[in-house]
């Protein structure tokens, strides 16, 4: 299993707009070999800075079916309007992989 993770800090006071351009994407991840699961998570709110965490989270059979899918033309179509949210964000979304090592 490989989880493949996106963490987004979301501007303060735009946590509605971001969750809807999620919830309105096209992703077309039911059609790729080896698509377990996607989860959108909402993390803590950070005041300091202005911002609230959160987490694309999609769940792989195999490192290699994710690495498919960022090749894909299916991904193409996913986030060729990204660069259009870039005032929802601070800073560039942050990436984490990670295969796993037990499980129930």
């Amino acid at each position: 299993m490989f989880v493949a993770m996106n963490r987004f800090k979301v501007t303060e006071g735009q946590e509605e707009a971001f969750e809807e351009v999620w919830k309105n994407r096209d992703s077309s991840l039911g059609e790729m070999p080896g698509f377990v699961d996607f989860h959108l998570l909402r993390g803590p709110r950070n005041e300091e800075e202005g911002y609230t965490l959160y987490a694309s989270h999609t769940v792989w059979r195999t490192q290699e079916d994710f690495v498919a899918w960022t090749k894909s033309e299916n991904f193409r179509n996913a986030h060729k309007n990204a660069g259009q949210n870039k005032v929802l964000y601070k800073g560039h979304p942050v990436f984490e992989g990670f295969s796993a090592v037990e499980g129930a």
